[in-house]
């Protein structure tokens, strides 16, 4: 079944340039793409939304940062070989990739951990980093470089973590850092443009 899936996957992208092409570009630019969103809720919302954006910005990164430290001792631990690297000759490669272990993937377990922090606490953002998340998972196997089961592994532990994180002790805690943050990135940009903070 992992395998089975895996080559289906790989074999259409192969031969469909015009589905790969967009979803190879958002595999690439997908790290960034998603620190940009997280930057973008603590820091550029504006009036009633920000306060709320900014504890989602804060929990959203605490979970990817927490879940992808549980990965990298799992990955270290399991060392399961990429499908490019165990099956050469039948994985189609899209481009260059480190031939370190890959299991569980590092892009399904933070995309899921950011995902699920966002959807604990907006249901609609939280839907839409769904739906980001899963495209970024069938990609990463589409491409040749997790097989199934090591994105089901990242999407999993991305979202228990989160869910973890979501424990009430804990959720104090990061929803008062980023009133913190944010009251201090206020304070400063009152100081840089007066009313900014307020508007």
């Amino acid at each position: 079944m992992d395998h089975g899936l895996l080559h289906l996957l790989n074999g259409f992208f192969a031969r469909h340039d015009g589905v790969e092409d967009p979803f190879l570009l958002y595999s690439n630019a997908s790290q960034l793409l998603f620190a940009g969103a997280l930057v973008a809720l603590f820091v550029l919302l504006p009036g009633g939304i920000r306060h709320g954006a900014r504890r989602i910005a804060v929990a959203a990164g605490a979970s990817a940062a927490v879940a992808l430290a549980i990965g990298a001792v799992l990955s270290h631990l399991v060392d399961r070989a990429r499908p490019f690297v165990a099956d050469p000759s039948g994985i189609h490669m899209f481009g260059r990739h480190a031939a370190d272990a890959g299991f569980p993937s590092d892009h399904a377990t933070a995309s899921f951990a950011i995902a699920t922090a966002i959807l604990l606490r907006n249901r609609r953002w939280g839907a839409i980093a769904m739906v980001l998340a899963a495209m970024l998972a069938v990609t990463r196997v589409a491409i040749g470089v997790h097989y199934p089961t090591d994105v089901l592994a990242g999407a999993a532990l991305g979202s228990a973590t989160a869910l973890a994180l979501w424990w009430a002790p804990i959720r104090i805690r990061l929803h008062a850092l980023a009133d913190g943050g944010g009251g201090v990135l206020d304070a400063v940009f009152a100081r840089l443009r007066p009313g900014a903070a307020t508007r």
